[in-house]
């Protein structure tokens, strides 16, 4: 499949409410998205399925499952959304089909979709792409331009829906995953560091049983520290060890048995908490491959946790 977005064209959706081509004629051509290595069916949840595994789905971010009725709650709370969701209905099922997309594990339709659903689509989208730079893009450049162009899009999105969590989480991941590959340390001279924290920590204001923050906090204070070191981390960018293992297992809490969750606490326990030489990272891993993933993006943790068992050292 050769797709292309334009993402401009969303942002000046975002902003303007102008009505244009998702991939208009003249969007520059963008190179085609790998697919979903494990299956383009295992985790396609046609019908009703999908809001019979909603929960299950997500439980880590909480978010409302997409009918007219909860678009409209989300218009009520973030006004600036309503001019550009006149169509609550039909934008709902642009918005489940983009979940749907999502969790097969077809992100560059989930993309897709969402854009042309205009900003109530735009959580979708940004996560779409996010997961896709992260676990499947292998061109460091064009992974680096996807990653950007999602901070870009969500940014546009949190001035739209500022009372909106998931927005402010797409955000704050989204930063994360740009200043890791962007590199942690030219990020945080960009100042990205802090808007990380200002995002994630206004998703957990908004909805405090948001495990995913909870992991992209742990993951973000893990990164750092791997970087700068535990001194520097803690006087300049205000992050501690401690802090890891807290919002990990706050993680665990509020969504135990996640292959994501677990996947994610092990490797932040291999940077920053010697998980190699206690066994934590091991340990962990091997909980995570023990899970049964619920969807693609549950998927491709496990099979992160399956290759670091396979090819790491002799743990203790």
């Amino acid at each position: 499949m050769h797709l292309t977005f334009d993402w401009q064209g969303a942002l000046r959706r975002a902003r303007h409410g102008a009505k244009e081509s998702v991939a208009g004629e003249h969007a520059p051509p963008r190179p085609a998205w790998k697919r979903f290595p494990y299956g383009d069916r295992v985790y396609r949840y046609g019908g009703t399925a999908l809001l019979s595994n909603w929960c299950r789905l997500h439980r880590a971010d909480r978010e409302p499952y997409p009918t007219a009725e909860n678009l409209v709650e989300l218009l009520r709370a973030n006004p600036a959304l309503e001019p550009h969701a006149a169509d609550p209905d039909g934008l709902a099922v642009q918005v489940e089909e983009a979940w749907r997309s999502f969790h097969a594990g077809d992100f560059a339709d989930a993309v897709d979709r969402g854009l042309a659903a205009g900003p109530v689509g735009g959580v979708v989208a940004v996560r779409a792409a996010t997961v896709y730079a992260r676990h499947l893009e292998e061109d460091p450049q064009q992974r680096i331009t996807i990653l950007r162009e999602a901070v870009d899009s969500a940014a546009a999105l949190v001035r739209l829906a500022p009372n909106w969590a998931n927005a402010w989480y797409a955000h704050g991941a989204a930063l994360v995953r740009y200043s890791q590959h962007l590199s942690v340390v030219k990020a945080l001279s960009q100042g990205l560091g802090s808007k990380v924290r200002e995002s994630l920590h206004r998703a957990l204001q908004l909805e405090s049983g948001h495990a995913a923050a909870h992991v992209a906090l742990g993951v973000y204070n893990a990164e750092v520290i791997d970087k700068v070191g535990v001194v520097v981390g803690g006087l300049t960018y205000g992050v501690r060890r401690e802090a890891v293992v807290d919002h990990f297992e706050v993680a665990r809490t509020l969504h135990a048995q996640s292959a994501l969750v677990l996947a994610e606490y092990a490797h932040a326990s291999l940077l920053v908490l010697d998980g190699a030489r206690t066994g934590r990272t091991h340990a962990l891993c091997a909980e995570a491959a023990a899970c049964q993933p619920v969807d693609a993006l549950e998927r491709l943790h496990l099979e992160w946790a399956l290759g670091e068992i396979e090819a790491g050292p002799d743990y203790p």
